[in-house]
């Protein structure tokens, strides 16, 4: 499960590093540079809730080696920029690759909510994010060595044919490096789940899982809240580096670096300690404080001159942390609709959060870069009205088996109170004469 986390983490990472190598070297503007994301958003918006079906029916198992698969057959399509130079070949290969981390996220987020106490769902799914988090700074760090450090992408505007050979070089070697680590990793997971296979769920696939999710306010709220957070964190990770680079006067693989360094960085420090946090301090409240935290930034970002301003946006990363794992599972407590729906429709609605990058990028272009932080801004300010939302007890959670959710000694302790309790009033009843006393 570790390396699941880490691995889509890792891939996705990249995406950052190949919007600047796209600017580079096909002089594309800010919104067709973002298509690399964009196309990770309509891979989560048209393969979620398909994905859903299928972990309803075969298990998570069978998802899990599926979407690996079509992840290292997404890697194998980027291979052919070797020989056509195009930004739309790496497209097509980009939409697998993130078809097969739909399949990931879709099967791994509610797989590691529902492992043990579910009073610690919170806390277990943000710590499985930070293992995530740790992909993410090693693939930020491995897209801006291999993709961005390479003498292509040390010229100045004016890109040459040969450098556009270079570059593409480049972003096939790279994934080929992606590739043979997938495979690795299809092979453990395939080897670890032969002997530990699940029942497959017996929830019938289809529109009625739709619907209920459809009839489920909380289900509604968590999506929306799942689109801003996740459109907000990656138009800011998508467009940081080129903002650091401009402001602060470096090259964009130096930027890049502090990028993978320092923002989503900072992620990972802060869902190690927003996951020690959770265990003794209230979801929402954690929520609401990043939330805010990271709106007040967004503000800095766009208003403070120099090289401050970016800065400050670097600082976002720490407060996005929590976010994805404590709306997932804030929402998956307060629904009533079926998991692998609620799952489905989650993930589907990262898709919907392709229009923040989309309008941050037209932004850019129109305006000016430090404009386009304005849609995270936006972002953030919902995700803290969800989080204020969800103070009060759940009202449409699932009920609870007797004992789930409290300590063993307590439930032992408790049980032996009522077993005494018993044995009296068996008592009191047998010397009234209403029950008749043993042999």
């Amino acid at each position: 499960m570790a390396a699941l986390f880490f691995a889509w983490g890792f891939i996705c990472a990249n995406n950052d590093p190949l919007i600047a190598a796209f600017r580079h070297l096909f002089g594309l503007s800010y919104t067709e540079a973002l298509l690399t994301q964009i196309v990770f958003f309509l891979a989560f918006a048209s393969m979620s809730l398909p994905a859903a079906a299928v972990l309803a029916r075969l298990g998570p198992a069978m998802l899990l080696r599926l979407g690996l698969g079509v992840i290292c057959a997404g890697c194998v399509l980027v291979q052919l920029v070797r020989w056509a130079h195009g930004f739309e070949i790496v497209l097509l290969g980009l939409f697998f690759i993130a078809t097969g981390v739909v399949g990931l996220q879709v099967a791994a987020n509610p797989l590691a909510a529902r492992l043990g106490d579910s009073r610690h769902s919170h806390f277990r799914l943000t710590l499985a994010h930070a293992l995530n988090s740790i992909g993410v700074v090693c693939g930020g760090l491995f897209g801006a060595r291999f993709i961005l450090g390479t003498s292509a992408f040390e010229g100045g505007e004016a890109v040459s044919a040969a450098d556009r050979a270079a570059g593409s070089q480049a972003i096939a070697n790279a994934y080929g490096l992606i590739a043979l680590l997938t495979v690795a990793l299809l092979t453990v997971v395939t080897l670890g789940l032969r002997r530990r296979e699940a029942e497959p769920a017996k929830v019938a696939p289809g529109s009625a899982g739709l619907v209920t999710v459809l009839h489920s306010r909380w289900a509604l709220a968590g999506a929306f809240g799942i689109s801003a957070y996740v459109g907000a964190e990656v138009t800011i990770g998508s467009l940081l580096t080129p903002y650091l680079a401009g402001r602060g006067g470096m090259s964009l693989a130096r930027a890049g670096a502090y990028v993978a360094t320092l923002y989503w960085g900072g992620a990972l420090v802060g869902r190690l300690v927003g996951s020690w946090l959770l265990r003794s301090q209230p979801a929402p409240r954690l929520l609401a404080l990043a939330a805010g935290v990271a709106a007040l930034l967004c503000v800095a970002g766009i208003a403070l001159p120099g090289t401050a301003a970016p800065w400050c946006l670097v600082a976002v990363g720490l407060c996005n942390s929590i976010m994805f794992p404590t709306i997932f599972s804030l929402t998956l407590e307060r629904s009533d609709a079926g998991e692998a729906a609620i799952s489905g429709a989650l993930c589907f609605a990262i898709g919907a959060g392709a229009l923040v990058p989309l309008l941050a990028g037209t932004l850019a272009d129109t305006l000016a870069l430090a404009t386009a932080f304005s849609a995270p801004l936006v972002c953030y300010l919902y995700i803290l009205g969800f989080a204020r939302r969800c103070r009060g007890p759940a009202p449409h959670g699932r009920r609870k088996p007797p004992g789930v959710g409290r300590a063993p000694g307590r439930r032992l302790r408790a049980d032996r109170v009522t077993d005494r309790s018993r044995t009296a009033r068996g008592a009191g009843s047998a010397a009234n004469g209403d029950i008749a006393p043993g042999p």
